[in-house]
């Protein structure tokens, strides 16, 4: 080919091939003896970006469809199989249900995003690298020690993480649910995959790590029992307070205060124990998640209000003197 450089690659000659062309336009002798490669393996590379990404866009939006319908009251898909120890309905449940379904449907979703983006992007990547001649073995050996230092050196965050994925898959507790963490207790206010967070009685924001939860104490799931503890002296009148004591508890959980707590009539379980201060009667009343302690101090002032206008006597301090008559 006349007019053609001496430093020229052999492929320059070819009049009208891409190689020629390519010399033509930058006379850079690598990228025109690489020409025929690079465009062939562009468009093998292409593909493989395109199909990623529209691999990865399907596959989030069929994740989000499964994980949707929480706040359109319904039972988000991927939450169905699992056990659910909520109320039948979300419109008929407290509005801490719809919270809590809500955010392990989201929750769930993310990681499920996060590890399908990770794992198409990955087999993408390496894809790219092999089209282009390079040597993965190396690769692939340094990221497993890379892999094996960190899964040593962030053990307690993996545990943490994983601990986190189960709980919310098994529904162990969630937003609203008063529960005992082993030092920590009180009410859920955010749980995430790595930590739970929960305000106590007191006021307290305790941080628990999912990784650190050993045993969980739910109050608050599918129904709770609120127990009414009765004292009565030795002198009463056993058969007939435990009558009294159930008739006033059946009228105060009528009242429209108790009553949209109730899940029940009381149950008057009998006598629990006998000291020698006097006798204790015990009644329990079903109730909503997380209503027990509101019912149990209204049940239980309505029942002493009942015993103290039908004179029912009342225990008496063990050791105290009953004075004598006519002194």
């Amino acid at each position: 080919m006349p007019g053609v450089p001496v430093d020229a690659p052999s492929c320059a000659n070819d009049a009208g091939s891409l190689c020629a062309r390519v010399f033509q336009y930058t006379h850079a002798s690598w990228l025109s003896r690489s020409a025929d490669s690079i465009v062939s393996h562009s468009v093998t590379v292409a593909i493989i970006v395109v199909v990623a990404v529209l691999l990865r866009y399907a596959l989030h939006r069929g994740i989000k469809r499964l994980t949707a319908g929480a706040h359109a009251g319904r039972v988000p898909k991927i939450l169905r199989p699992l056990r659910d120890r909520a109320a039948a309905s979300l419109r008929e449940a407290a509005p801490q249900i719809v919270e809590r379904r809500t955010q392990r449907a989201q929750t769930i979703g993310s990681v499920l995003r996060s590890f399908t983006t990770m794992l198409i992007y990955g087999i993408a990547f390496v894809l790219v690298l092999g089209e282009f001649g390079v040597n993965l073995a190396p690769i692939i050996a340094s990221a497993g020690v890379v892999g094996v230092a960190i899964g040593f050196g962030a053990q307690n965050l993996v545990r943490d993480f994983l601990s986190g994925i189960f709980m919310m898959l098994e529904d162990q507790y969630g937003v609203g649910d008063v529960v005992d963490l082993g030092e920590a207790s009180g009410t859920v206010e955010a749980v995430g995959l790595r930590v739970t967070t929960l305000r106590d009685i007191a006021g307290t924001v305790w941080y628990v790590r999912n990784g650190e939860v050993l045993r969980v104490g739910n109050s608050s799931q599918g129904y709770s029992v609120a127990v009414v503890d009765i004292p009565v002296g030795h002198s009463a009148d056993v058969e007939h307070t435990q009558e009294l004591a159930q008739a006033a508890a059946a009228q105060e959980c009528t009242q429209p205060r108790v009553a949209a707590k109730v899940l029940g009539p009381p149950d008057m379980l009998g006598v629990q124990s006998v000291t020698a201060e006097g006798i204790l009667l015990r009644l329990t009343v079903r109730t909503r998640p997380g209503e027990q302690w509101a019912v149990q101090r209204a049940v239980a002032g309505a029942v002493k209000t009942a015993l103290d206008v039908a004179g029912v006597p009342a225990p008496t301090a063990f050791g105290s003197a009953t004075p004598a008559a006519g002194r």
